[in-house]
């Protein structure tokens, strides 16, 4: 039976013609046509890379740890005392113009937590992270990273996909779209959001932007009473059956593939097609992965589900770990809401503001570190740990802290990583990086290297522009590379 004709078929069959060759011809021309097969990798994955595409890699698969909010770098991993000895002095830089984002430069101010040199390479660590100190010794941190923008939603879109404006992919979607899935049953990308909500810029942040929509992050909740929104039907819906519902999902896929053949590479249609094969096999995976009846209590303890402050992140931070030992290739973890509470934005009250949202993480990120270890897992697994910008030495008020792109910390953990070093360096207040200053793109292009991609070769045709990650910027830091 001849399909019928759509409105765009019947206005190009009336008004095309001649006009509408030389139209095709041109943009062909200029590279503004769709790419052939576009949710094709760039490269064949080759064995003897070790699942690399341009290089042999060290890494297979991923957790992101994203502190939504900004993170105060010089209360947390950045020791300055300095600032204890200038507190209550007006915040004064020779030749240089002192300015906040959201208020009037304050006084300096000391931090309110107490530092302490921690395990065999004598890293500092606040007594804000107790437990992330007894593993400093595996870590490698990034001490002076810089962002090119104070305000929280460019600044997470820059941390997340390389640039501050929206609608450009987001790392985990590039990973998605140069390597692909480790398991069918899975997803290849996955978001775990706080329980108490979105993050600044809400989906924006786990976009695939122009890349095909098949790569954006799967986005589960595991504190909700329906973890995979839509995956099973409703109980009040007593008529769908296992037979109704495998007919119904056979018929749409006749459908969705029969227009396919007429619009051949609309990856929005390829993404649908993929979505419902993905959710078909999703129903018999996902609910062992999201079981945690089989771990035992004191992996459990570990992570902190036996406490009120860590039970939500540490749940993620446990399902983290059991996805990607299960194939899921990047899982992204995040801490805070979106707006002016429940996050790391602590323009208040440094003092009553952090330490809440450092309690519910530093267990189970500790847990997380110490269970990866203990299995094997950190020997192909690379562990990031990651915020938007960081916050300024000198008080907003009288006891909090303003955002600060100039300096603030990240830090990286397991599969190819240098373990207990620290590169960079801030200068003596905190206020902005002075050695070793690193951006997103550097930051990003040593993700990539080490999962075995170049980042400069990593590219899609949009636009008319090869466009890339890392844009134009970015180099590997290998300081912090074993």
């Amino acid at each position: 039976m001849r399909a019928i004709p759509t409105r765009r078929d019947f206005l190009w069959q009336l008004g095309g013609g001649l006009g509408g060759i030389a139209l095709a011809q041109m943009l062909g021309r200029h590279e503004l046509l769709a790419q052939e097969s576009p949710t094709a990798p760039p490269h064949d994955l080759k064995v003897d890379l070790n699942g690399g595409l341009h290089h042999r890699a060290k890494v297979k698969r991923i957790v992101q740890l994203f502190m939504n909010g900004g993170v105060s770098q010089m209360d947390t991993f950045d020791y300055k005392p300095e600032l204890a000895k200038r507190h209550g002095q007006k915040f004064e830089v020779a030749g240089q113009r002192v300015e906040a984002a959201t208020s009037v430069p304050g006084d300096v101010m000391k931090s309110p937590f107490e530092f302490k040199q921690h395990g065999q390479c004598g890293r500092w660590v606040s007594s804000a992270f107790p437990h992330l100190a007894t593993c400093v010794d595996d870590v490698a941190f990034l001490m002076a990273m810089a962002s090119k923008t104070n305000v929280h939603g460019p600044a997470s879109y820059m941390m997340n996909t390389g640039f501050l404006l929206p609608g450009f992919p987001c790392m985990g979607a590039w990973i998605s779209y140069a390597l692909g899935s480790l398991n069918s049953n899975l997803p290849t990308f996955v978001v775990l959001p706080d329980s108490k909500g979105y993050p600044y810029n809400q989906k924006g942040n786990f976009s695939s932007g122009f890349l095909p929509v098949t790569h954006q992050g799967t986005i589960i909740k595991p504190s909700a009473p329906n973890p995979i929104s839509d995956l099973f039907p409703p109980a009040s819906a007593s008529y769908i059956t296992k037979d109704s519902e495998r007919d119904g999902l056979a018929l749409l896929n006749k459908l969705n593939r029969r227009q396919l053949e007429q619009w051949p590479g609309d990856s929005r249609l390829d993404a649908r097609i993929a979505s419902y094969e993905l959710a078909a096999k999703l129903q018999l995976s996902a609910p062992e992965v999201l079981d945690l009846s089989g771990e035992t209590n004191a992996t459990k303890k570990l992570y902190g589900l036996d406490e009120k402050p860590t039970e939500d992140f540490g749940r993620s931070c446990l399902l983290a770990r059991r996805m990607i030992e299960r194939g899921v290739r990047f899982v992204q973890v995040w801490s805070g809401q979106g707006g002016p509470t429940g996050n790391w934005d602590n323009h208040a009250n440094i003092l009553k503001e952090l330490p809440p949202m450092t309690a519910a993480t530093d267990k189970p990120i500790a847990g997380l570190l110490k269970d990866l270890k203990s299995r094997g897992l950190l020997e192909d697994t690379l562990v990031v740990w990651s915020t938007e910008f960081g916050r300024m030495p000198f008080s907003q008020g009288s006891t909090g802290r303003d955002h600060n792109g100039g300096t603030f910390v990240s830090w990286l953990a397991g599969a190819g990583i240098k373990p207990g070093v620290a590169h960079g360096a801030s200068d003596e207040w905190s206020w902005k990086a002075t050695l070793g200053r690193a951006y997103c793109y550097d930051l990003h292009a040593t993700i990539l290297h080490l999962l075995g991609i170049d980042h400069e070769k990593l590219t899609f045709r949009h636009n008319g522009a090869n466009r890339r990650l890392t844009d134009v910027h970015g180099e590997v830091i290998n300081e912090v590379l074993a």
